[in-house]
């Protein structure tokens, strides 16, 4: 566990939005290559790695992409106006300190914020839409009109990347942003990891294929090995009114937005659950959808599920629990070890 808490630290500490995910992706590789493992990457810059065993090849998947933003426009005030990548929600991150990335490679801390943020001189504060057309990256520099940002070397397409404000408590709860999917990307180490360290023996080929643009829907769609038959997608566990899971739990889905995912290995994974006698809860996602519908969306044909630690929250500042992380551990291990 603590290597996989070590793991989840590092991997948020790294911006990484759909689009730019270069340094998490060296990263991930290289840790991989630490553990004694030869991944490679795709062209589109997915990180696969072969962790062993023969026969009934599975897919381990996982997206190391986040939410985050672009500038869209510098404003008349010098302040810049943004676009979303993939779910981000204004609502959830107003307030935010915020890194703009120039494509020149210099970086420029600032804060999103309302227009006429103070409540002492905008009495309509309250009232105001939350939406990025009424919100605006202030940027701490010396910045009064739009040839001073333009001056920084900001421009419009450049990537804007929100803190994660990674904490772990001491009633082991786990906070931060972009546990969605950074967390599953630290399970899938610390699993290869035990690979490793523990001598396990696998039934079955595995592999893990860790993506990079599954925030905007096309993550698994291509690349993936050829001789595989099946793909689990390991993703955040949802949690909310009418789910039973909580952050203490390992959540398999039966059903997303997509449809459900295959009869046999939903009934496989409840079944090593059980056997397991972990803490665990099978619901249906009313809003989601994973890589591993991405899969079959793109032509694929492969028996599909998703599993993943519960996660509350999701899409703004999230939260889980180191028990969620040992039962997803935990019921991968026992999954793999069955043929």
């Amino acid at each position: 566990m603590n290597y996989i808490i070590d793991q989840l630290k590092a991997l948020t500490a790294i911006d990484s939005p759909s689009g730019f995910t270069e340094d998490v992706t060296r990263y991930t590789m290289e840790q991989f290559e630490s553990l004694g493992y030869h991944p490679y990457r795709t062209k589109k810059g997915c990180v696969v790695c072969d962790l062993g065993g023969e026969g009934s090849p599975l897919i381990l998947s996982a997206h190391i992409d986040t939410l985050g933003g672009m500038v869209a426009e510098i404003k008349k005030n010098g302040r810049l106006r943004i676009t979303n990548i993939g779910g981000l929600n204004a609502n959830n991150c107003e307030t935010e300190n915020c890194r703009i990335r120039t494509r020149s490679g210099k970086v420029f801390e600032g804060t999103l914020q309302m227009n006429d943020p103070s409540v002492h001189v905008n009495d309509e504060y309250s009232k105001q839409n939350r939406t990025f057309a009424d919100m605006e990256i202030v940027i701490d520099e010396d910045v009064k009109e739009k040839k001073d940002t333009e001056t920084l070397g900001i421009c419009n397409g450049d990537f804007v990347c929100f803190d994660p404000r990674t904490t772990i408590t001491k009633s082991g709860y786990i906070k931060s942003r972009f546990l969605d999917d950074k967390l599953s990307v630290a399970i899938l180490l610390g699993l290869a990891r035990d690979l490793q360290k523990k001598k396990l023996k696998l039934k079955r080929k595995v592999y893990v294929f860790i993506t990079v643009y599954e925030e905007v829907g096309h993550g698994a769609c291509g690349a993936l090995p050829a001789d595989a038959e099946e793909i689990i997608s390991v993703d955040m566990g949802c949690i909310g009114e009418g789910l039973a899971c909580t952050e203490r739990m390992v959540s398999i889905c039966a059903k997303d937005s997509h449809g459900p995912y295959d009869y046999e290995v939903t009934t496989n994974l409840i079944r090593c659950a059980q056997e397991g006698k972990l803490d665990f809860a099978v619901d249906v996602y009313p809003y989601y959808g994973s890589d591993a519908d991405a899969a079959l969306a793109a032509g694929y044909d492969l028996k599909h599920g998703l599993i993943g630690a519960g996660v509350y929250a999701s899409h703004g500042y999230e939260r889980s629990h180191i028990d969620g992380v040992k039962n997803t551990l935990k019921l991968l291990e026992l999954y793999i070890k069955k043929k």
